[in-house]
């Protein structure tokens, strides 16, 4: 073969070796565009998505904060309702002097009343603070207390249930989960939201339904960990912050 011929060949060789390179590369590059367009195509559906989930939760977010405004101002009225009462008491008390004839009638209104009140708020001690109110009443009829003493001690209950509605801290109860009774630690605030973790860890909130109350517990770690939060929290004194937590608003006071 001569010189010439070996030339040519070569740089046929040369020419069809770029051939192949280009069209190599250019496969490469249409499989690279494809793939990116899949890759955004993608990214444009999560958007799409992530703005769904975005919108359900804000709608959301705003039923849940309508709900709670609405239970305030409900919890509101209620306080009201009690405060009225006590005033109530202290102008019939002004009306009536100290006559203890004309005492027992309203003494008697206004023991029915509490005992209402403590039926239908918080289930919070509601069977030792009724236990409390049905003492009054019984030593009263049987004549154990003077009419005097008797509504000092309706006062008091009244003065003790305004008090309630400001008094956040930890105590100890008896609850029922179920059909089951469970001796409780339970966080209340106010009469608005009461907590419970039991010794079994067991852990929830208090949930009024239709005048109905019932201790509800919570399943997901997520819940779990914002009321242990909160206990720990009320353990070490610390009643005021932000606290994250499950939505427990009730309503407390009378219909």
């Amino acid at each position: 073969m001569s010189n010439f011929t070996k030339a040519i060949f070569v740089s046929a060789s040369i020419v069809l070796s770029s051939s192949q390179l280009y069209a190599a590369g250019n496969a490469e590059m249409v499989q690279s565009i494809m793939k990116l367009r899949t890759d955004v195509e993608g990214l444009y559906s999560k958007i799409d998505e992530n703005k769904d989930n975005y919108k359900a939760q804000m709608k959301s977010y705003a039923m849940q904060a309508a709900d709670n405004e609405a239970q305030i101002n409900r919890k509101e009225t209620a306080m009201k309702v009690s405060d009225a009462e006590a005033k109530k008491l202290e102008a019939q008390i002004a009306e009536k002097g100290a006559s203890a004839n004309d005492l027992k009638p309203m003494l008697t209104t206004a023991l029915t009343n509490l005992k209402k009140i403590i039926s239908e708020g918080i289930p919070f001690k509601t069977e030792e603070r009724l236990a409390d109110i049905e003492k009054i009443e019984s030593d009263l009829s049987k004549g154990n207390i003077s009419q005097e003493k008797a509504l000092s001690l309706v006062w008091a209950s009244y003065d003790d249930i305004l008090r309630m509605t400001k008094e956040i801290g930890l105590f100890k109860q008896q609850i029922k989960i179920g059909d089951e009774e469970k001796l409780a630690k339970v966080a209340k605030i106010g009469t608005a939201m009461m907590f419970f973790m039991t010794p079994d860890e067991q852990a929830g909130y208090v949930q009024n339904k239709e005048g109905s109350y019932t201790f509800v517990v919570v399943n997901d770690e997520k819940s779990k960990a914002q009321i242990q939060t909160l206990f720990d929290a009320l353990q070490k004194q610390i009643r005021t912050g932000y606290f994250t937590l499950p939505n427990a608003l009730v309503i407390a006071g009378v219909k």
